[in-house]
């Protein structure tokens, strides 16, 4: 679900992500007030809260979902990237997303994906908002135990879960792009993920993260 009060802004961006392989967008709504509302009667697996709501915050519209509808996960379009409890939150596997609003789409669909793998409420209607997950990854034991993963791996999983693309995360983190890379890469091969999302998922479905 799209929730932004500038219906042009929100409208485009609901067209733009019903493009997307596997996703849909359920509602629009141009109105802070009917937000909860609609995710309540809709109950999407993903609501993007754009900062441009009536008279508050995202940030407060953000906390009220995660009160109202607790496996509603939360991607904001923020204004201020840089900030580093933003940050901090953003990386917080499955909770909330904090995309800049000036991100390239990528980004937004990578933190969409990001937060459906990592919602353990997720039906199978929901998850095929975020495109297709190899459930069977989830429950197959991986040649390692939750030790294996180094901290650097968690590191970067844990920000991959918060949708993060390579790049931002390289920044994060003060490693080059090809770094986290190899990083990713050794990371999927030790949780036998189909990529680094599906990775993300699995360490963050034993608690690894």
């Amino acid at each position: 679900m799209i929730g932004d009060e500038r219906r042009l802004y929100s409208e485009a961006i609901a067209a733009t992500l019903n493009l997307v392989h596997d996703f849909e967008v359920v509602a629009t709504v141009n109105n802070s007030r009917e937000i909860v509302p609609t995710v309540l009667r809709t109950l999407p697996a993903v609501t993007v809260l754009g900062t441009n709501t009536t008279g508050r915050a995202g940030r407060c519209l953000a906390d009220e979902l995660r009160t109202a509808v607790p496996r509603c996960r939360i991607a904001v379009i923020g204004t201020s990237p840089g900030a580093p409890a933003r940050r901090q939150e953003a990386s917080a596997p499955g909770l909330l997303s904090v995309i800049p609003d000036n991100a390239a789409l990528p980004q937004l669909v990578n933190a969409i994906r990001g937060l459906v793998a990592n919602n353990p409420g997720n039906g199978a209607a929901q998850a095929a908002a975020a495109g297709p997950i190899d459930s069977a990854a989830l429950l197959r034991q991986p040649p390692c135990n939750g030790r294996s993963l180094s901290t650097r791996e968690k590191e970067v999983l844990r920000l991959t879960a918060g949708g993060a693309p390579v790049r931002e995360i390289a920044a994060e983190l003060f490693l080059s792009p090809g770094t986290v890379r190899n990083v990713t890469s050794s990371a999927i091969k030790k949780l036998g993920g189909r990529n680094r999302f599906d990775a993300a998922c699995i360490a963050s479905k034993r608690g690894w993260l």
